[in-house]
């Protein structure tokens, strides 16, 4: 699977140069040309790393790589047209990954792109991170720790919270029965109390959906039951 690579850059000339390098590089490329729509994207997806440009309308490339720096750990390259050290340093002190100065040439940007995601892919063993998450449209679930964030703001989940989204985010797009979940999720044979798998649903629904009206994550199947979307 190609690695997902975010360009945070409001110059669309300069966003579509480094694009097209880093897809001839075999990359799969996303591209937000504002600060808002930039940061959405960092904190609601999965990217293997993210070039981020300091001046941007909406929000600044400073408070994004904070926000972002916050609850993530991919690798992020900032991009400044200036050559000033404090930019770097603030930059740095922030926690970005490294600094490329415009101009700069493709081959350089898909360069330090590939010498990074080695270096992370090293330290942090990133693949086998991978298997212990799940990363759907802002909402992550980290099965080791038990923990969930949407949109990089951790909900706080009881057990058989927990127990009952990650069952159903690690079957996504199948219907269960309300027998079936209880079964599975509280080990029991579906005459004891299935009331309380709707009662989990509501709750779960006001943790993770932006609108518990029209959910995104977790649809009710009428009739028949739920199903996790993706």
């Amino acid at each position: 699977m190609a690695r997902r690579i975010l360009i945070i850059e409001d110059e669309v000339s300069i966003a579509e140069l480094e694009k097209d390098y880093l897809e001839l590089s075999g990359f799969e490329v996303v591209m937000k040309n504002d600060g808002i729509s930039g940061q959405a994207s960092a904190l609601g997806e999965d990217y293997d790393l993210i070039i981020l440009d300091i001046m941007l309308p909406g929000i600044d490339g400073f408070d994004i790589l904070k926000n972002v720096r916050a609850v993530k750990e991919t690798p992020i390259l900032m991009v400044t047209a200036k050559k000033e050290d404090i930019d770097k340093i603030r930059g740095l002190g922030l926690g970005a990954d490294d600094y490329i100065t415009k101009p700069f040439s493709p081959s350089e940007l898909v360069a330090r792109v590939k010498a990074h995601l080695g270096r992370y892919d090293r330290l942090k063993g990133t693949a086998v991170e991978r298997n212990n998450e799940i990363n759907i449209r802002g909402l992550k679930i980290d099965k080791d720790a038990r923990r969930v964030w949407v949109d990089g703001d951790e909900k706080i989940f009881t057990t058989k919270e927990f127990d009952l989204l990650l069952f159903l985010a690690e079957h996504p797009n199948r219907v269960f029965t309300k027998e079936e979940i209880f079964k599975n999720v509280w080990d029991m044979n579906s005459y004891g109390d299935i009331a309380t798998v709707t009662v989990h649903i509501k709750k779960i629904r006001e943790k993770i959906e932006y609108n518990t009206s029209k959910p995104q994550y977790i649809e009710t199947i009428w009739g028949v039951g739920y199903r996790f979307k993706v």
